[in-house]
């Protein structure tokens, strides 16, 4: 066996107080493996986005044939949330055993093939089959797609997922135009899906060829120690000014400033991994609440204020535009300030947008309410799956499979939440679940790693 020779480099800086660190030289660009697999991963997100939004367009279409009313319907379609949290545990195990790459591009070409069955569905039990199916696949592809994004923003030492989050929203939209100029055009249904379904497959599938080899872990292995003379991307701050040397986090070695992951060899028994999940858990379905409020009531509520068709359709879109330009810039400033921080002032961010919008109802403040709402919470859930997966002392992927089951559990759950308050008071009053979630977030938000890359 080799055995390494020393190490004799110098050793890292040792800020003094009332002089000046010495620069450090930025990291290095990322290699040619690492940019081919950043554009694969993104292609993998853009198509996860497009292939179930293609379909939604068409959902009236498949309602009248059918035949059924809109609580039936509303049943059939609650097949894909449920088929996600039943098989959203299991991605773990296949990311494990299959690897993420292959999880994330064959899932898509199955799921692709699940949803060709859609038009020949005889009735809305084999319809809601269907969904719970696709629903069940989503789920396993997302996670691997997570992870396999998480494998290359590790190499990036930068954070780079919530740009990737922001590319699926993209592809999310050109689903959609996609499934509205099919419908628009009176396309046959079987034909829409067919064409969509072999243009997402040829994308994933030519993805595959510049996905990252090797196992789940082969980047954190070749991660450079601290000290080294690389220095990564950390919170933003500068090295230590206390005497003590910084560490490859830019952090003093004897501080530790509440991050739990840095920590977490020194204090394992004080924070088990199953409470720091739970609460990145309940991080990810707050920002699952707040996306649902902008997608499912943003149209209704401004309907109530008096609002036309066409401009009661602008909530959605300025939600989702919101968030988009909030996800694609938002490494960035997470790269600047740190996940913590930047979740925590996206948390009042959203709070105090939405509710100033409750608080002075009108159609101006409610669009901007929304707006805030979707910068705010931008980067909740990649922050969160980022920390869910740099846990210590759990399987490749399982922190990032139960946070994103988690979260499904939100998308599930927050319809029913805000329709029964709603029912029961005011849309109004079930719209402050948003308000709830934003200072959810700020308290909650202290449990994120706060570096962004690693």
């Amino acid at each position: 066996m080799l055995v390494p020779a020393p190490d004799r480099r110098p050793p890292a800086p040792v800020a003094v107080i009332g002089e000046p660190m010495p620069a450090a030289a930025p990291p290095s660009a990322p290699g040619r493996q690492a940019r081919q697999a950043r554009a694969a991963v993104a292609a993998l997100f853009l198509t996860n986005g497009a292939v179930f939004f293609n379909v939604v367009p068409r959902y009236p279409q498949i309602k009248a044939d059918l035949g059924v009313s809109n609580a039936v319907f509303g049943g059939a379609v609650a097949g894909f949330p449920i088929g996600a949290l039943l098989a959203g545990l299991l991605a773990g195990v296949f990311v494990r055993r299959f690897g993420s790459a292959r999880v994330a591009v064959f899932g898509t070409v199955v799921t692709t093939l699940a949803i060709l069955a859609i038009p020949f569905a005889p009735n809305w039990i084999v319809f809601g089959g269907v969904l719970f199916v696709v629903g069940a696949l989503d789920a396993v592809v997302d996670v691997a797609q997570n992870a396999h994004g998480l494998r290359v923003q590790r190499l990036y030492q930068r954070s780079i997922l919530n740009s990737l989050h922001g590319v699926w929203s993209i592809g999310a939209v050109l689903g959609g135009l996609m499934g509205s100029a099919a419908a628009g055009l009176r396309l046959p249904l079987a034909v829409h899906l067919g064409i969509s379904a072999a243009l997402i497959s040829v994308v994933a599938v030519v993805a595959h060829r510049f996905l990252l080899p090797g196992g789940e872990d082969a980047e954190r292995a070749a991660a450079p120690p601290a000290g080294d003379g690389h220095p990564p991307a950390g919170d933003g701050h500068p090295p230590a000014a206390d005497g003590h040397p910084a560490t490859a986090h830019g952090r003093p070695a004897a501080v530790d400033d509440g991050d739990p992951v840095a920590a977490a060899g020194r204090r394992s028994l004080a924070r088990p991994a199953v409470w720091m999940l739970a609460a990145l858990g309940l991080l990810a379905a707050c920002g699952a609440l707040v996306e649902d409020a902008g997608a499912s009531w943003g149209a209704l509520y401004l309907t109530g204020l008096h609002a036309d068709a066409a401009t009661a359709g602008l909530a959605v879109v300025a939600f989702q535009t919101a968030m988009t330009i909030g996800r694609l810039s938002g490494d960035r400033v997470v790269d600047r300030f740190g996940q913590r921080t930047v979740t925590r002032l996206g948390g009042l961010l959203a709070a105090a947008g939405m509710g100033a919008a409750l608080a002075v109802p009108s159609v101006p403040s409610a669009l901007a309410g929304f707006v805030l709402a979707g910068l705010g919470t931008a980067t909740l859930v990649p922050a969160a799956m980022h920390t869910a997966d740099e846990l210590p002392g759990l399987p490749p992927g399982t922190g990032l499979t139960v946070v994103s089951w988690l979260l499904r559990g939100g998308f599930l759950l927050s319809p029913l939440l805000v329709g029964f308050v709603a029912d029961l008071v005011s849309l109004r009053v079930g719209l402050l679940s948003v308000v709830i979630a934003g200072l959810v977030t700020f308290v909650l938000a202290r449990v994120l790693v706060n570096d962004a890359g690693r």
